[in-house]
């Protein structure tokens, strides 16, 4: 070895010698200053908790616990990512010291419009749904006495008593908030066929329900780190799948944690149309479920955990080529077609050859979806040719025909929002503040 070669050799080592003594020194340093601040600050949050500040927390996943603890201090130095959003709420949260009451004031009157919902999406059955851009309407009202009407699709079939679940929505939000519940009068203006497969009306009506009785009990929610409104709309469903679209729009994936039941968004490629066909006769959810298996194979287990995964990433990369196999299943649309509707799997075939990225059972049935492309803008100043919505409407009929079902075709697009307060008494918009639509 070269003189300059250990020359070299040695100043590396005495920089990095330098370098490690550095780090020690300051890694000893931060140890000391943060257990005086680690004990300051149990000082401080051993005077909030005898603070008589009331929360309107109905759950809080303890990994996101906001209480008083040291843990939850400014002192805390974790690195956040770009993706961390909840940690970063929850420090802010944490920040203010003491959490303060949500409570707004009570109105008598609300208008909630609630977004139609597409389940399972093929083979994620139970756990992933979409939002779809047709909606309904409920208003409920402070009233002298008890009283439900409806109007449009499946006004005639809706219960008119306590067992509707509008009420059992509104009933929720005013046992979150601890609030009894006044008479009310309910009004339904439905725009979304009644018991086809678009989530109506235990998603839409639930979903519609909690938030109106949460406005009217002046009652609000935590999101960021429990996702409460999610908490109780898939607690009376029992499954994410259609709730967790109608509440948060677009495409939505939902488990349960163990703990509680946690969603996330997945992109929905632009450009996008839903062409479905909606058969005259309805189909019932407990007669869909009925007619599937409690167990089901290895084979047919892998098969669809494949094809889950194959749909989520060509949705998140635009893939639409792809979404013809990402839609597969085996766990319960077979069944389905088998013994409830044989129009299933030739309609599947006859869409995809007419151009469609994809088709599948929407829900529980009789609906099918199909998802179509290359639209841009206002379809009707669109050329067709540029977009394959009409051959694949065309090509759905011309099966439904062939097996004699009856039916309509409907066009329309995935809804990027879920359900939203169109109208309140007394508005929540001010002199100083405006909010959309006036509300």
């Amino acid at each position: 070895m070269s003189t300059h070669d250990n020359t070299k050799l040695a100043a590396t080592a005495a920089i990095a010698g330098g370098l490690g003594a550095a780090l020690s020194y300051y890694l000893t340093n931060r140890k000391s200053s943060s257990s005086s601040a680690g004990a300051s600050s149990r000082d401080r949050s051993s005077s909030f908790t005898n603070l008589n500040s009331r929360t309107s927390f109905i759950f809080q996943d303890p990994e996101y616990d906001i209480g008083t603890s040291a843990a939850t201090t400014s002192n805390d130095t974790t690195v956040l990512m770009p993706h961390s959003h909840e940690e970063r709420m929850r420090r802010r949260v944490a920040a203010r010291m003491a959490v303060e009451e949500e409570n707004s004031e009570p109105r008598q009157s609300v208008t909630v419009r609630v977004p139609a919902s597409s389940a399972n999406c093929g083979p994620g059955y139970d756990c992933i749904g979409l939002a779809v851009d047709l909606w309904t309407e409920v208003t409920v009202s402070r009233a002298d006495k008890f009283e439900i009407t409806a109007e449009g699709d499946g006004a005639a079939e809706m219960p008119k008593d306590a067992s509707n679940l509008l009420v059992t929505g509104v009933k929720a939000a005013y046992d979150t908030a601890e609030k009894p519940m006044p008479p009310l009068k309910y009004h339904v203006v439905s725009r979304i066929l009644f018991a086809r497969g678009l989530g109506s009306p235990r998603a839409a009506i639930v979903a519609g329900g909690i938030i109106a009785g949460l406005v009217l009990a002046g009652h609000r929610l935590p999101v960021w780190g429990s996702e409460s409104l999610l908490q109780i709309a898939a607690t009376i469903e029992g499954h994410p799948d259609n709730v967790a679209p109608v509440i948060y729009g677009g495409f939505q994936i939902g488990i349960h944690n163990g703990t509680r039941w946690v969603t996330e968004r997945v992109p929905c490629p632009p450009g996008t149309q839903l062409v479905m066909f909606i058969p005259d006769f309805i189909g019932k959810t407990s007669a869909a479920r009925g007619v599937l298996s409690d167990t089901i194979s290895r084979a047919d287990a892998a098969f669809n955990i494949g094809r889950v995964a194959f749909l989520v990433h060509a949705l998140a990369m635009g893939n639409l080529d792809n979404l013809k196999w990402g839609v597969q299943d085996r766990m319960h649309q077979p069944q389905r077609s088998e013994a409830m509707y044989q129009h299933l799997y030739p309609m599947i075939k006859g869409a995809e050859d007419a151009g469609a990225c994809c088709a599948y059972l929407s829900g529980a049935g009789p609906t099918v979806m199909a998802l179509t492309s290359g639209a841009s803008g206002d379809i009707f100043t669109q050329r067709e040719k540029e977009r394959t919505d009409f051959s694949v409407a065309k090509a759905m009929m011309q099966v439904a025909q062939t097996f004699g079902v009856k039916g309509r075709i409907v066009v329309t697009q995935a809804s990027q929002e879920g359900a939203r307060v169109v109208k309140v008494d007394p508005p929540f918009s001010s002199e100083y503040i405006t909010f959309r639509d006036n509300v």
